[in-house]
């Protein structure tokens, strides 16, 4: 079944929507496709903006700010109201540009134990791909990227969760899990995984539904001939939102491991963020203060 389900997550993205929404159908060619977007209580013009550029959109409004994975399942909840059904979702952000043929390359893509598809995905601007594919967490990755910095520690597996082998990019490539700006999901997947775990507020909600789909049999790949423009966000330059970002990356594998293992892991990334701190960077210094902080990976703040 070639239906597809994009659900889109907003919060004050009236300013991103109409190159999200205008780049779609060229991105979607070739499926029967429609539009399923939660807005968790945008104080802009983005539901405005919706109903007058998508006005065969199903909006859903959460009332508050509910967080990314339960506006997830709230669009996913209005789409299983599709009568007929559909054979994979494209969850997506709204500050992504799809590329000519990209959900189609996507969803052709599933199947054969894979039940998660991603892109080539450019930061706007440049003509290299953004290294989007990442390995699990453990201590040594951990520690390599404190010690020698993720790009570096990337050339070896074992130091670094991200994935830097410029050949990886080049070919159909598994990984452990991905960015989460843009992926297809087939409906086997989904309904193996069920909804997404909405304690993650913001950050490692993608990560965890890439490793939960992963432990069911579900692989996530990279799909290069499917190409997407993501505008990016401000967690690198935002104190608040890298902290919230490195306590749920902890959380995240304080949940899959024991407690030893968690205590060894956050030490390592606290000393990854202290060096950084050490260098001037206010982003690291506020999420190495959080992690010294009792009770900080008890609860996820929302913005």
């Amino acid at each position: 079944m070639n239906r597809v389900a994009v659900i889109v997550v907003t919060w004050n993205s009236a300013s991103v929507l109409p190159g999200f929404l205008a780049a779609l159908p060229h991105g979607m060619a070739g499926l029967d496709w429609r539009l399923f977007v939660a807005d968790n209580d945008s104080a802009d013009d983005t539901v405005e903006v919706l109903h007058a550029l998508a006005p065969d959109a199903t909006v859903v409004q959460t009332g508050r700010n509910a967080g990314y994975a339960a506006g997830v399942n709230a669009a996913l909840g209005a789409a299983e109201e599709w009568d007929g059904g559909y054979g994979a979702v494209l969850i997506c952000n709204p500050d992504i540009r799809m590329r000519q043929g990209c959900a189609e390359r996507l969803v052709d893509g599933l199947g054969d134990g894979v039940g998660i598809a991603v892109p080539l995905l450019y930061e706007e601007g440049r003509d290299t791909p953004h290294y989007s594919l990442r390995r699990e967490s453990s201590v040594s990755r951990a520690l390599g990227e404190a010690l020698i910095g993720n790009r570096r520690a990337g050339r070896f597996p074992r130091l670094s969760e991200l994935v830097t082998d410029p050949a990886a990019y080049r070919r159909p490539t598994r990984a452990d899990w991905a960015t989460g700006a843009l992926m297809a999901v087939s409906a086997d997947c989904l309904a193996d995984c069920g909804p997404w775990d909405e304690s993650f507020f913001l950050y490692s909600e993608e990560t965890e539904y890439c490793l939960r789909a992963r432990d069911l049999g579900h692989a996530t790949r990279l799909e290069p001939t499917a190409e997407a423009v993501h505008l990016g966000g401000d967690s690198r330059v935002s104190p608040r939102l890298w902290t919230l970002l490195t306590l749920n990356r902890v959380r995240l594998y304080g949940r899959r491991h024991g407690a030893l293992a968690t205590v060894c892991f956050r030490g390592a990334v606290f000393l990854r963020e202290a060096s950084r701190a050490a260098l001037g960077r206010r982003a690291s210094r506020a999420a190495a203060t959080a992690l010294l902080t009792p009770g900080a990976l008890r609860v996820t703040p929302g913005p």
